[in-house]
């Protein structure tokens, strides 16, 4: 029975905890998130599984994490550098319908890869795509020319400008 109460206290506590730190898609973790989630379940397992017999020790344990986190996204959200470092930046795969090979290199994406991302996004030709980036997240947002006007490579001469 203590196990049972202490399981359900330390699922209060997280389920209270996460709330505060605001609303994610688990699908799309940033390091700080995933780093976050990998060290709560250590923090806590002494405490579950009584080699600690005080639920304090993980409860200010979880509450300090937390509290780092919640410092460490304050910091990121008021200071452009300390963004940068923790999430990192986007960067441009594809520039007007052209794969940018060295971006490619840099973050370890194939041309597959991209081409795949293209087929989810409805598209069947790297001409069609103005850009391609890939975002801190580890998505691919695929950005077509405009529908309404805006030429697209053949139409413009291929021009290229690499970022």
């Amino acid at each position: 029975m203590e196990t049972v109460l202490r399981v359900l206290i330390i699922y209060l506590f997280l389920l209270f905890g996460l709330r505060i730190m605001g609303k994610r898609e688990f699908s799309q973790l940033s390091t700080l998130e995933l780093v976050t989630l990998l060290m709560i379940p250590e923090l806590l397992q002494q405490a579950l599984i009584r080699e600690d017999s005080s639920l304090t020790n993980a409860i200010i344990g979880v509450s300090t994490l937390f509290v780092v986190v919640f410092i460490s996204t304050l910091l990121q959200y008021h200071n452009k550098t300390v963004s940068k470092v923790v999430s990192g930046s986007p960067a441009v795969l594809v520039a007007d319908g052209e794969l940018i090979e060295q971006h490619l290199n840099e973050e370890r994406v194939s041309a597959d890869e991209i081409f795949a991302e293209l087929h989810k996004s409805g598209f069947s030709d790297l001409s069609q795509v103005q850009w391609a980036i890939l975002e801190t997240d580890g998505t691919i947002a695929v950005i077509p020319y405009d529908q309404g006007g805006g030429a697209s490579p053949q139409k413009r001469g291929k021009k290229q400008k690499v970022l």
